[in-house]
């Protein structure tokens, strides 16, 4: 039976894109940086020559799987356009984003429908608008609304101020009130928890609310040829559900690992979709490098036991969806190449340059499942991986 798994490193660029001036991310290169300040050892990452699809490689061992990197066409920078072109889904009107915050009126219309006044309405990081406003939302249990630079509305909540169904309830009606003239990628719900500022903490709690896909992807093409694809981590949430059969909620890339890897062993699945998002939201957000360069380091580790657990005609593809490089002196996503790893007990080491879209590495799961890949973007690189297709 054949079968793909794809991982999602979330935010693991590897260089900056030649229109990357265009949206202020000059010089930017996520997996290089994290290599140059912090010289983490990845031995697995490497043998399947992830460090071959910098501008300047970075390792003298000969690959031993398809390697190569992608170009985004879509027209921007986010989870949502990176995740769609790579299934086949080019974005050419970028979302809105809201460099001040959002509009009054948007804001007491939002207010109105939740019965609760807000606080913040701003660009932030994450975590330290918990520390500026968490407090004071303890106290008057009014959620937090901020954004950044990507196409975001984000609303964090105490677990025990809003109980989670409630916060994802008024993230719902957030999804429905910011359609037409503000329309954003993602309504995020942000649940935390802790006594106070310095010791709040986020949790698993999280929920994206998705816009639909605005056509039909490969994933949505796999589910309807009557494969079973099971979508981990925020997947389900970014395609708004369409064409996943089983969601799986993740706690962590190692949680998500572990249940990628029990899938692998125990499934007959066909399309295993797994986003690994503590890259971007813990440590690329937060410009922490040397995190980064420890999730990497555990990763590279888990990858092992996943290789291992791979059957004779299963395709394993890491890449990511964007750049969010922990060096940079904004903590926003970068407009960043992307790596294309394709292994797999048939598998062989292989160069496939610069494919020209995300959307090849869809076009690619379609030809190897034999679904059909008529009208969506992308080229497959089957026939140009070693060993027998």
């Amino acid at each position: 039976m054949r079968r793909v798994i794809t991982i999602v490193c979330d935010s693991l660029g590897v260089g900056e894109l030649p229109d990357a001036r265009e949206f202020g991310d000059e010089g930017s290169n996520t997996l290089g940086h994290v290599l140059r300040d912090e010289h983490p050892e990845l031995p697995t990452l490497e043998s399947l020559g992830l460090l071959h699809t910098l501008p300047q490689p970075a390792s003298s061992v000969t690959p031993r799987a398809a390697f190569g990197r992608m170009a985004e066409i879509s027209a921007g920078k986010d989870t949502t356009t990176g995740h769609w072109e790579m299934m086949g889904l080019v974005v050419t009107e970028p979302f809105r984003t809201y460099p001040n915050g959002f509009p009054r009126e948007v804001m007491q219309e939002y207010e109105r429908r939740i019965g609760r006044k807000t606080l913040g309405n701003m660009p932030a990081s994450g975590t330290v608008i918990l520390d500026e406003l968490g407090e004071e939302h303890m106290r008057t249990g009014s959620p937090i609304v901020y954004t950044s630079g990507d196409s975001v509305f984000q609303v964090a909540a105490h677990e025990e101020v809003i109980p989670v169904e409630e916060l994802w309830r008024i993230c719902s009606v957030a999804r429905d009130l910011m359609r037409g003239e503000h329309n954003v990628g993602r309504i995020i719900a942000r649940p935390f928890v802790g006594p106070g500022k310095g010791a709040f903490k986020r949790t698993a709690n999280r929920k994206d609310f998705s816009v639909r896909p605005t056509g039909q992807t490969v994933v949505e093409r796999a589910h309807n040829a009557g494969r079973q694809v099971i979508g981990l981590g925020k997947i389900a949430d970014i395609f708004d559900r369409v064409g996943i059969g089983t969601e799986i909620r993740t706690e962590s890339n190692s949680d998500g690992m572990r249940k990628t890897i029990d899938l692998i062993r125990e499934s007959d699945a066909e399309f295993i979709f797994t986003n690994l998002v503590d890259f971007d939201s813990k440590y690329g957000h937060r410009n922490d490098a040397p995190g980064y360069a420890k999730a990497l380091v555990t990763f590279d580790g888990e990858l092992r036991a996943l290789l291992d657990a791979l059957r004779q005609e299963d395709l394993l593809f890491i890449t990511a969806d964007h750049g969010c490089d922990p060096t940079d002196v904004s903590t926003d996503h970068t407009r960043e190449y992307v790596p294309l790893i394709i292994a797999g007990p048939s598998v062989t080491g292989v160069s496939l340059g610069t494919r020209p879209t995300f959307a090849d590495l869809g076009a690619t799961i379609c030809d190897y499942l034999k679904v059909s890949s008529e009208g969506l973007a992308g080229k497959s690189v089957l026939s140009e991986l070693g060993g027998s297709r």
